[in-house]
């Protein structure tokens, strides 16, 4: 039987997702602008916000298994949210190496049972059937959170202070918990959470990280994500490093552009890609998703107009759109009966990471040596590869209608 959540506990669900989005934007770019202020060298700071990637991809993993383990997703996600919140107040408080170091790894840390713990909670609440549009909604608050917010710092920062900025941060502690108190806990099927067996086979314990890895698709879906992040992380740091060069002090607004107008796109698509992903499947969505970042660093390799480039980055807005929902969509279906959802989600986030990490210096180092369009190009090619991957390799996941609930 399909679960019947309350308009309030869907709500709830909602709300809580922006506000999250609003607590994780204020240890964006603020980070480095805040340290900058209070006299920390670049070193100080690039040591900061390395550590912050690397206990990142530690944990993402562990963070997943932990979600799976809990009993209550709804305390798991609270608990995360309250270290966040803890971690921007010691930001504000106490901008002493040692202090903002630690807070820096607990906000890390936080933020790799977080991501888990919501999209557990969701598929408990709505079931596998209508997870896809609930991913969509998901990240359609998430991204008119990201995007609210970051006007919301950005004044706080220039009517005040870059310190602000995290005593805002840590202030939307109080709502996110309100909100996370409308999700009634009754409601979330914590089997249905974390991709369980259901009926007799219930009784099985858990399946095996081993076995999970000898999940053919799986491994392939995790190289398609590491690709993709491998081509899409670098793209819009290159640009803008051109528009830098071309336009000096317009280009921030532009750059400002490039990261709204992908957003709106985003908060506008996501729930019809998750609808549709039910009825069509999750392959057309990951072939087009990887099409479109072939062509837009294409693009981005054959044009100069400043305002061509803006227009080509609103393309990011439509792979978001695409892989936001698909990740967490495509990782439920491949789990379905082994109590390993958060965790899978961690191995893949683990292959994300991965990914963006190494972008950068795939690009900087080519853009360096043969120039940008060269980077653009060859960050296209791994797109392309990613996408060669999928036509060839990856299956269609979605089950079928009579086992989709």
């Amino acid at each position: 039987m399909a679960p019947r959540p309350s308009q309030r506990s869907l709500r709830g669900l909602d709300w809580f997702v922006f506000l999250v989005a609003d607590l994780q934007t204020g240890f964006g770019p603020f980070v480095a602008v805040y340290l900058t202020t209070q006299k920390w060298t670049l070193v100080e700071i690039g040591l900061v916000l390395t550590t912050s990637g690397f206990v990142s991809l530690l944990c993402q993993v562990p963070g997943g298994a932990l979600v799976d383990a809990a009993r209550s997703k709804r305390l798991v996600a609270g608990v995360a949210v309250g270290l966040i919140g803890t971690s921007a107040l010691a930001y504000a408080v106490w901008p002493i190496f040692p202090v903002v170091f630690a807070a820096a790894a607990m906000h890390a840390a936080a933020s790799c049972v977080l991501g888990p713990a919501i999209a557990a909670i969701s598929l408990g609440l709505v079931g596998h059937a209508a997870v896809g549009e609930r991913f969509g909604r998901n990240a359609r608050f998430m991204s008119l959170g990201a995007g609210l917010s970051a006007a919301l710092m950005g004044a706080c920062g220039y009517f005040f202070s870059a310190r602000a900025v995290f005593f805002v941060t840590a202030i939307l502690l109080i709502p996110a918990l309100f909100a996370l108190r409308q999700i009634a806990t009754a409601e979330i099927d914590t089997v249905q959470a974390v991709e369980g067996a259901a009926g007799p086979a219930a009784k099985h314990p858990p399946a095996s990280i081993r076995s999970l890895l000898r999940m053919r698709p799986l491994l392939i879906f995790g190289l398609c994500i590491l690709l993709f992040h491998l081509a899409n992380a670098a793209m819009l740091p290159l640009m803008g490093n051109i528009l830098t060069t071309r336009l000096g002090e317009w280009a921030t607004v532009l750059i400002a552009a490039c990261m709204v107008g992908p957003q709106l796109i985003v908060a506008i698509l996501s729930p019809w890609v998750g609808r549709q992903a039910q009825r069509w499947g999750r392959r057309p969505f990951l072939i087009a998703g990887l099409f479109i970042l072939s062509v837009r660093g294409v693009l981005f390799a054959m044009l100069s107009d400043p305002l061509l480039l803006v227009a080509v980055q609103l393309l990011d807005g439509l792979t978001a759109s695409v892989f936001f929902v698909l990740v967490p969509l495509t990782v439920a279906d491949l789990t379905r009966g082994t109590g390993r959802f958060n965790l899978t989600q961690g191995m893949v986030g683990t292959m994300m990471g991965v990914g963006a990490s190494l972008s950068p210096t795939l690009a900087g180092y080519i853009g360096d040596t043969f120039g940008g369009a060269s980077a653009f190009f060859a960050l296209a090619s791994v797109a392309a590869l990613g996408l060669a991957v999928v036509l060839s390799l990856m299956p269609e996941t979605r089950p079928p209608p009579d086992q989709a609930a």
